[in-house]
């Protein structure tokens, strides 16, 4: 298992990415079964557990470079979920200010991602 150097935001984000996978799972739960709702929801719920899927495996990686890699991969799923979130407010399937947390959460998310990734590359 590659050592990022900074254990407790790896931590940090291993959790809060499981915990907003949680949260998108809910929310997927509760769309309406209609069209737009089935077809966003299966977006969302794909990329939106995808992030803390690629941070846990990240944490298996072998060398730097898989672990790099892996939390790219994290990033991109991640803004990947904030356009489908945004999606579904906009069109009205769910009011923004009921997905304002999330949306935020999501943010910080990809701000953590882009520290770690910067930093891991920059200790290269």
């Amino acid at each position: 298992m590659y050592n990022s150097g900074s254990e407790d935001k790896v931590f940090d984000i291993r959790e809060r990415t499981f915990d907003f996978g949680v949260r998108v799972v809910k929310l997927v739960m509760s769309l309406p079964r209609n069209s737009a709702g089935i077809a966003t929801g299966n977006q969302l719920i794909r990329c939106g557990t995808s992030i803390g899927a690629n941070t846990e495996e990240a944490q298996n990686a072998g060398s730097r470079k898989e672990f790099i890699y892996g939390l790219t991969v994290a990033l991109k799923e991640a803004r990947e979920t904030e356009y489908w979130l945004r999606m579904i407010a906009e069109v009205g399937i769910i009011s923004k200010s009921r997905l304002e947390v999330l949306l935020e959460e999501n943010k910080e998310i990809i701000k953590i991602l882009t520290a770690i990734i910067k930093k891991t590359k920059i200790n290269s």
